[in-house]
Formats: C-alpha cells, sequence, structure tokens
C-alpha cells in the first residue's frame, strides 16, 4: 500500500515534518552530550536559545504569522509554557551531563506514555484498544531499552527522577496545548513560550553558572549552534503545531522513534554496544506509531 494512502491523518506536510523532526531530535541527544561535557548546561541551552530565538521569529515574519497575543491569553501562555518548556528543559538539560544520551532519551520520551495516560484521566479522550495496544507496546520499548542500563541508572536515580518528571510534565502540557482556548497561531505561541523559557534560562544560567563561564571549545560552539537552528528554530515549534494538529495519542506516539534514534545514534558516536533488546525495542516501537496512525478499516 502507498504509504501516503497508509496515514491518512497525516497530510503530505505533516508525514515530512514528523520524519524531519524525529531525525533533528534523535541525534540532537548526543550532540546535547556533547555539547553540555565540561561545559555548564544551563548556559549550553540559554546559548541556544538566544541564537535560535532570532531566527524563528525570523521565519515567522517572512512567513507573515501574527506576533500579537491579546491580555486576556498572557496567563494561559504562561501555564503552557510552564509545562511544556520550563520544567522540561531545565531538569532535563542538568540530567544529562549524569545519564549516557541514548538512556537520557528513553526516559525523556516516555513523554508519549504519560500523555494517553493525562488523556484519559483529564481531558475525556478514551482510548480505543488499538490505541493502549500502541501505550502497552512503547512501555515495553522502554523497558527494553532501557535493559542494560538499569544496574547504571540505579545509582543515579535523583536525576533519572527528574528526567521523568520533566517527561510527565511535559505529557500533560502537550495534552493541555491540545485543549488550550486560546485562538492563537500555534506558530505564534511557540515564539513566545521560546521567549519566555529564553529569558528563565538565561536568569539560572547567570546566576548559577557565572563563575563557571569560559569559551566554549569549537565542538561546543557546533551543538549549540545546532541545536540553536535545529532545536529551537525548528523542531520545538515543528512539534507544538503538530500536537495542536494531530489527535493527542497520535501525535505523541508518532514520535516514539525519536528515542530509537537516539539510542543508535548515540551507540554510533559514543562507541556503545547494542544488545537484542535495542532491536526488540525498535519493533516494538513501529507497532505503537502503527496502532495510532495506521487507519481504521472501513465499515
Amino acid at each position: 500500500m502507498h504509504l501516503m494512502s497508509a496515514l491518512p491523518k497525516l497530510s503530505r506536510r505533516q508525514l515530512w515534518t514528523l520524519i524531519t523532526l524525529t531525525l533533528v531530535w534523535g541525534i540532537n541527544w548526543p550532540i546535547m552530550k556533547f555539547g553540555v561535557t565540561g561545559f555548564p548546561p544551563l548556559t549550553f541551552r540559554s546559548l541556544s536559545m538566544l541564537i535560535g530565538l532570532p531566527v524563528l521569529g525570523l521565519a515567522l515574519v517572512l512567513m507573515k504569522v501574527p506576533l500579537r497575543i491579546p491580555r486576556a491569553h498572557w496567563w494561559e501562555l504562561l501555564k503552557l509554557t510552564f509545562f511544556n518548556m520550563f520544567v522540561w528543559h531545565v531538569l532535563v538539560i542538568l540530567a544529562l551531563p549524569m545519564l549516557s544520551s541514548g538512556r537520557a532519551a528513553i526516559l525523556g520520551y516516555t513523554m508519549p506514555i504519560f500523555s494517553a495516560i493525562c488523556g484519559v484521566l483529564w481531558f475525556n479522550a478514551p482510548l480505543r484498544a488499538r490505541q493502549w495496544l500502541g501505550v502497552a507496546a512503547a512501555g515495553v520499548g522502554v523497558l527494553l531499552l532501557l535493559w542494560n542500563e538499569l544496574n547504571h541508572l540505579s545509582g543515579q536515580p535523583f536525576w533519572v527522577l527528574m528526567v521523568l518528571i520533566a517527561a510527565a510534565t511535559w505529557a500533560y502540557g502537550t495534552q493541555r496545548l491540545r485543549h488550550t482556548p486560546m485562538d492563537v497561531p500555534t506558530l505564534t505561541i511557540a515564539f513566545w513560550m521560546t521567549s519566555l523559557t529564553t529569558v528563565l534560562l538565561t536568569v539560572l544560567a547567570c546566576v548559577f553558572e557565572q563563575d563557571r563561564w569560559y569559551m566554549p571549545a569549537p565542538s561546543t560552539q557546533w551543538a549549540i549552534l545546532y541545536n540553536a537552528l535545529g532545536v529551537f528554530a525548528f523542531a520545538q515549534a515543528a512539534w507544538l503545531t503538530l500536537a495542536r494538529g494531530l489527535p493527542p495519542v497520535a501525535s505523541t506516539l508518532s514520535v516514539m522513534f525519536i528515542p530509537v534514534l537516539g539510542v543508535f545514534s548515540g551507540a554510533w558516536w559514543l562507541g556503545e554496544v547494542l544488545h537484542w533488546q535495542d532491536w526488540t525495542a525498535v519493533v516494538l516501537m513501529v507497532v505503537a506509531i502503527a496502532s495510532v496512525l495506521w487507519p481504521a478499516r472501513s465499515s
């Protein structure tokens, strides 16, 4: 069956956005690990955002996307920013130096599982049997990918907990964005959420890391630039657009291949050995994605 007909919930643009997003975010985990190794993590994140934000803003101006958000929506914008970006970006970048890049990606992308559960509990979004199958497959896949890291992670419970809290908070934020009453373009919301998060990260970096500042090495500079352009000028806004435009389970489980790519790219760059659990997890992630994106049989 032709791929486009197999994915009726995705337009051609959404499909290619999802593919590009998966690639950009997947390989970003080892890139971030390189970037924060020996370099202050909050500073790394704030520099990336300070560079990426003007690029995103220029793109919106060229696309003629309005930047104004009515005052009545400012409080809702702040809440969306807290759940979608504040907690995620602060906790993950602090935990990443203490965890391997691939396994940090796995922990972070438990988000789709949390999101499906949040939808059931708080947003009146019951799951069909096939979608529960996808959630279960994704959960087992995550556990398999963590199989060979359990002993290592057992020595880092605080950092593991930080990433899981970040993932659960982001999951709730994704559902909240899907149901937001703001009648504002998603790219406009993305721009202002990124702006607020840039201010927060910059303040935190100045307060807690100023005494550790130094000129980053060329490899760190490239990692900062990749995050600025790939993550904050493109991927973050692309994800928010998909999350708001697709059914909640489809938009979240459809990105489950990102941690798989994170593990495999980390193995390639960092020399980690892959095991049968990793390959089995790939199959389970494909099952999870297919469970929410494959069309229902016509009656």
